[in-house]
């Protein structure tokens, strides 16, 4: 599966008990970011792109960007600033 995102948006790979998740989704909501969430623990296979991208570390919030560039735990102003470069 390709979970490369649109331009002008993001993936973001999360889980629904992750706080750091939590409070990015609510930064990029208010910035007006789009974004496709992605819960590891519901899609099969996510869990181990996560892995691959963070040195077999289940980091979240890993987000993919339409480069197919990958950051982990970024703010929502990195993510601005990447998607506007």
């Amino acid at each position: 599966m390709d979970f490369t995102p649109d331009s002008g948006s993001i993936t973001m790979f999360s889980t629904t008990w992750c706080g750091y998740c939590k409070r990015l989704k609510k930064q990029l909501d208010a910035q007006g970011i789009g974004y496709t969430e992605i819960n590891i623990e519901e899609v099969h296979g996510t869990a181990e792109i996560v892995e691959q991208i963070n040195g077999g570390n289940r980091t979240v919030p890993t987000v993919l960007f339409p480069d197919g560039s990958a950051a982990t735990n970024p703010s929502a102003a990195e993510i601005a600033e990447r998607l506007a470069a």
